[in-house]
Protein backbone atom coordinates (compact mmCIF):
# COMPACT_ATOMS: atom_id res chain seq x y z
CA UNK A 1 0.00 0.00 0.00
CA UNK A 2 1.24 3.60 -1.07
CA UNK A 3 1.61 5.85 2.11
CA UNK A 4 1.88 9.37 1.50
CA UNK A 5 3.65 11.52 3.23
CA UNK A 6 1.31 13.65 6.11
CA UNK A 7 3.11 17.49 7.30
CA UNK A 8 1.80 20.86 7.50
CA UNK A 9 2.78 21.89 4.11
CA UNK A 10 1.56 18.95 1.62
CA UNK A 11 -1.68 18.71 -0.01
CA UNK A 12 -3.45 16.91 2.65
CA UNK A 13 -2.41 19.05 6.25
CA UNK A 14 -0.93 17.12 9.60
CA UNK A 15 -4.30 17.25 11.09
CA UNK A 16 -5.77 13.57 10.86
CA UNK A 17 -9.56 13.32 10.36
CA UNK A 18 -12.43 11.21 8.99
CA UNK A 19 -10.97 11.06 5.65
CA UNK A 20 -8.57 8.66 6.45
CA UNK A 21 -10.56 5.70 7.29
CA UNK A 22 -12.98 3.96 6.06
CA UNK A 23 -13.61 3.90 1.80
CA UNK A 24 -11.77 7.25 1.02
CA UNK A 25 -9.06 6.91 3.46
CA UNK A 26 -8.46 3.25 1.22
CA UNK A 27 -8.48 4.52 -1.88
CA UNK A 28 -5.66 7.53 -0.85
CA UNK A 29 -3.80 4.50 0.30
CA UNK A 30 -3.00 6.09 3.93
CA UNK A 31 -1.04 4.13 6.59
CA UNK A 32 -1.58 5.78 9.71
CA UNK A 33 0.88 5.47 12.75
CA UNK A 34 0.52 6.26 16.14
CA UNK A 35 -2.49 8.37 15.88
CA UNK A 36 -4.32 5.38 14.49
CA UNK A 37 -6.47 3.92 17.42
CA UNK A 38 -7.90 7.64 18.27
CA UNK A 39 -8.52 8.42 15.02
CA UNK A 40 -10.53 5.20 14.21
CA UNK A 41 -12.57 6.09 17.25
CA UNK A 42 -13.49 9.11 16.75
CA UNK A 43 -13.96 7.91 12.73
CA UNK A 44 -16.65 5.15 14.43
CA UNK A 45 -18.24 7.82 16.36
CA UNK A 46 -18.92 10.25 13.46
CA UNK A 47 -16.82 13.03 14.70
CA UNK A 48 -14.24 14.67 12.15
CA UNK A 49 -10.89 15.48 13.71
CA UNK A 50 -8.09 17.85 11.55
CA UNK A 51 -9.18 20.73 9.35
CA UNK A 52 -12.07 20.35 6.99
CA UNK A 53 -10.72 22.08 4.25
CA UNK A 54 -8.09 18.31 4.02
CA UNK A 55 -11.13 16.19 4.11
CA UNK A 56 -12.84 18.42 1.14
CA UNK A 57 -9.84 17.79 -0.64
CA UNK A 58 -9.63 14.20 -0.23
CA UNK A 59 -13.52 14.14 -1.62
CA UNK A 60 -12.83 16.38 -4.13
CA UNK A 61 -9.73 13.97 -6.17
CA UNK A 62 -11.63 10.69 -5.35
CA UNK A 63 -14.98 12.43 -7.27
CA UNK A 64 -13.29 13.61 -9.63
CA UNK A 65 -11.86 10.40 -10.41
CA UNK A 66 -15.10 8.97 -10.65
CA UNK A 67 -16.06 11.67 -13.34
CA UNK A 68 -13.06 10.89 -15.23
CA UNK A 69 -13.73 7.11 -15.55
CA UNK A 70 -17.11 7.85 -16.22
CA UNK A 71 -17.03 6.93 -19.93
CA UNK A 72 -14.75 3.97 -19.50
CA UNK A 73 -11.70 5.35 -20.14
CA UNK A 74 -8.82 8.16 -18.80
CA UNK A 75 -7.05 10.11 -21.59
CA UNK A 76 -4.00 12.07 -21.33
CA UNK A 77 -6.25 15.31 -22.36
CA UNK A 78 -8.72 14.49 -19.69
CA UNK A 79 -5.71 14.76 -17.03
CA UNK A 80 -4.35 18.12 -18.80
CA UNK A 81 -7.51 19.65 -18.31
CA UNK A 82 -7.23 18.74 -14.41
CA UNK A 83 -3.91 19.67 -13.88
CA UNK A 84 -4.99 23.16 -15.38
CA UNK A 85 -8.30 23.44 -12.99
CA UNK A 86 -5.96 22.36 -9.74
CA UNK A 87 -3.26 25.04 -10.57
CA UNK A 88 -6.54 27.71 -9.85
CA UNK A 89 -6.77 26.40 -6.57
CA UNK A 90 -3.44 24.96 -5.54
CA UNK A 91 0.28 26.25 -5.93
CA UNK A 92 2.86 24.49 -7.90
CA UNK A 93 3.97 21.55 -5.69
CA UNK A 94 0.00 20.69 -4.04
CA UNK A 95 -1.07 20.47 -7.85
CA UNK A 96 1.64 17.80 -8.51
CA UNK A 97 1.35 16.23 -5.19
CA UNK A 98 -2.43 16.00 -6.17
CA UNK A 99 -1.73 14.63 -9.90
CA UNK A 100 0.14 11.46 -8.68
CA UNK A 101 -2.40 10.90 -5.99
CA UNK A 102 -5.24 11.23 -8.48
CA UNK A 103 -3.45 8.99 -10.31
CA UNK A 104 -3.05 6.30 -7.80
CA UNK A 105 -6.89 6.29 -6.83
CA UNK A 106 -7.43 6.33 -11.07
CA UNK A 107 -5.88 3.15 -11.28
CA UNK A 108 -8.27 1.58 -8.50
CA UNK A 109 -11.73 0.54 -8.25
CA UNK A 110 -14.11 3.55 -6.82
CA UNK A 111 -16.49 2.08 -4.10
CA UNK A 112 -18.99 5.36 -5.38
CA UNK A 113 -21.85 4.85 -3.22
CA UNK A 114 -19.58 4.11 -0.20
CA UNK A 115 -17.37 6.69 -0.38
CA UNK A 116 -20.70 9.58 -1.11
CA UNK A 117 -22.07 7.84 2.09
CA UNK A 118 -18.77 8.58 3.73
CA UNK A 119 -18.32 12.19 2.56
CA UNK A 120 -21.99 12.68 3.45
CA UNK A 121 -21.87 12.08 6.84
CA UNK A 122 -18.94 14.34 7.24
CA UNK A 123 -19.32 17.47 5.07
CA UNK A 124 -21.52 19.89 5.41
CA UNK A 125 -24.21 20.72 2.77
CA UNK A 126 -22.83 23.70 1.51
CA UNK A 127 -19.65 22.06 0.76
CA UNK A 128 -21.21 19.17 -0.86
CA UNK A 129 -22.54 21.68 -3.26
CA UNK A 130 -19.64 23.30 -4.05
CA UNK A 131 -17.96 19.84 -4.92
CA UNK A 132 -20.67 19.35 -7.42
CA UNK A 133 -20.21 22.74 -8.75
CA UNK A 134 -16.42 22.13 -9.08
CA UNK A 135 -17.01 18.20 -10.44
CA UNK A 136 -18.72 20.65 -13.58
CA UNK A 137 -15.98 22.89 -13.97
CA UNK A 138 -13.48 19.96 -13.91
CA UNK A 139 -16.03 18.35 -16.68
CA UNK A 140 -16.43 21.66 -18.78
CA UNK A 141 -12.49 22.47 -18.62
CA UNK A 142 -12.89 21.43 -22.70
CA UNK A 143 -15.51 23.80 -22.72
CA UNK A 144 -17.87 20.47 -23.02
CA UNK A 145 -19.23 17.79 -20.87
CA UNK A 146 -20.22 14.71 -22.63
CA UNK A 147 -23.21 13.24 -21.69
CA UNK A 148 -21.55 10.13 -19.47
CA UNK A 149 -20.18 12.65 -17.25
CA UNK A 150 -23.10 14.65 -16.71
CA UNK A 151 -25.13 11.52 -15.95
CA UNK A 152 -22.36 10.91 -13.20
CA UNK A 153 -21.85 14.03 -11.51
CA UNK A 154 -25.88 13.72 -11.25
CA UNK A 155 -25.59 10.33 -9.64
CA UNK A 156 -22.51 11.83 -7.28
CA UNK A 157 -24.91 14.76 -6.39
CA UNK A 158 -28.19 12.08 -5.72
CA UNK A 159 -25.43 9.98 -3.61
CA UNK A 160 -24.57 12.95 -1.51
CA UNK A 161 -27.57 14.07 -0.61
CA UNK A 162 -28.23 17.28 -2.83
CA UNK A 163 -31.94 18.28 -3.12
CA UNK A 164 -32.70 18.23 -7.30
CA UNK A 165 -33.52 22.01 -6.98
CA UNK A 166 -29.60 22.73 -6.02
CA UNK A 167 -28.16 20.00 -8.74
CA UNK A 168 -30.39 21.58 -11.44
CA UNK A 169 -29.36 25.30 -10.07
CA UNK A 170 -25.76 24.10 -10.44
CA UNK A 171 -26.05 21.84 -14.14
CA UNK A 172 -27.70 25.53 -15.62
CA UNK A 173 -24.75 27.23 -14.48
CA UNK A 174 -22.75 25.02 -17.15
CA UNK A 175 -25.23 23.61 -19.50
CA UNK A 176 -27.74 26.36 -20.57
CA UNK A 177 -31.18 26.39 -22.34
CA UNK A 178 -33.99 28.80 -22.50
CA UNK A 179 -34.60 28.64 -18.52
CA UNK A 180 -31.13 28.01 -17.20
CA UNK A 181 -31.95 31.65 -15.70
CA UNK A 182 -34.56 30.69 -13.36
CA UNK A 183 -33.77 27.73 -12.71
CA UNK A 184 -29.92 29.32 -10.82
CA UNK A 185 -32.29 31.19 -9.22
CA UNK A 186 -34.65 28.08 -8.19
CA UNK A 187 -38.17 29.96 -9.71
CA UNK A 188 -40.35 28.83 -12.43
CA UNK A 189 -40.11 31.02 -16.06
CA UNK A 190 -43.62 32.74 -14.91
CA UNK A 191 -42.47 34.06 -11.59
CA UNK A 192 -43.21 37.61 -10.96
CA UNK A 193 -40.77 40.11 -11.29
CA UNK A 194 -41.20 40.45 -6.77
CA UNK A 195 -40.78 36.72 -6.80
CA UNK A 196 -37.56 36.45 -9.18
CA UNK A 197 -36.10 39.41 -6.60
CA UNK A 198 -36.74 37.38 -3.72
CA UNK A 199 -35.38 34.24 -5.72
CA UNK A 200 -32.30 36.26 -6.02
CA UNK A 201 -31.91 37.40 -2.57
CA UNK A 202 -32.07 34.31 -1.42
CA UNK A 203 -29.64 32.34 -3.50
CA UNK A 204 -27.09 34.67 -2.88
CA UNK A 205 -26.93 34.16 0.77
CA UNK A 206 -26.95 30.58 -0.30
CA UNK A 207 -24.64 30.40 -2.45
CA UNK A 208 -22.00 33.19 -0.93
CA UNK A 209 -18.72 32.31 -0.97
CA UNK A 210 -18.41 33.06 3.13
CA UNK A 211 -20.88 29.99 3.09
CA UNK A 212 -17.72 27.75 2.73
CA UNK A 213 -14.66 29.45 4.02
CA UNK A 214 -13.92 27.13 6.67
CA UNK A 215 -12.17 25.10 3.70
CA UNK A 216 -9.60 27.87 3.21
CA UNK A 217 -8.31 30.58 0.04
CA UNK A 218 -7.68 28.13 -2.02
CA UNK A 219 -11.50 27.18 -2.85
CA UNK A 220 -12.76 30.79 -2.94
CA UNK A 221 -12.20 31.29 -6.38
CA UNK A 222 -14.60 28.77 -7.41
CA UNK A 223 -17.27 29.70 -4.90
CA UNK A 224 -17.13 33.03 -6.24
CA UNK A 225 -17.50 31.40 -9.88
CA UNK A 226 -20.50 29.80 -8.69
CA UNK A 227 -22.02 32.94 -6.56
CA UNK A 228 -21.21 35.30 -10.57
CA UNK A 229 -23.13 32.88 -11.97
CA UNK A 230 -26.11 33.82 -9.65
CA UNK A 231 -25.82 37.28 -10.44
CA UNK A 232 -25.48 36.49 -14.30
CA UNK A 233 -28.84 34.55 -14.38
CA UNK A 234 -30.40 37.94 -12.12
CA UNK A 235 -29.00 40.07 -14.45
CA UNK A 236 -29.97 37.63 -17.53
CA UNK A 237 -33.81 38.08 -16.25
CA UNK A 238 -33.82 41.88 -15.64
CA UNK A 239 -32.43 42.19 -19.36
CA UNK A 240 -35.04 40.40 -20.77
CA UNK A 241 -38.41 41.78 -18.70
CA UNK A 242 -36.98 45.21 -18.26
CA UNK A 243 -37.22 45.92 -14.47
CA UNK A 244 -34.25 46.86 -12.18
Amino acid sequence: MKKFKISGSSLLGAGLGWWVFGPVGALLGFVVGTMADKVSTDFERGSAIGNPRDGFVAALLILIAAVMKADGKVVRTELDFVKAYLRGSFSESKTAEALLMLRDILSKDIPLEQVAAQIARHVDYNSRVQLVHMLFGVANADGHIPQSEQDMIRHIALLLGLSTIDYDAVLNMYVKDTTSAYKILEVEATASNEEVKKAYRRMAIKFHPDKIAHLGEEFQASAKNKFQHVNEAYNTIKKQRGFN
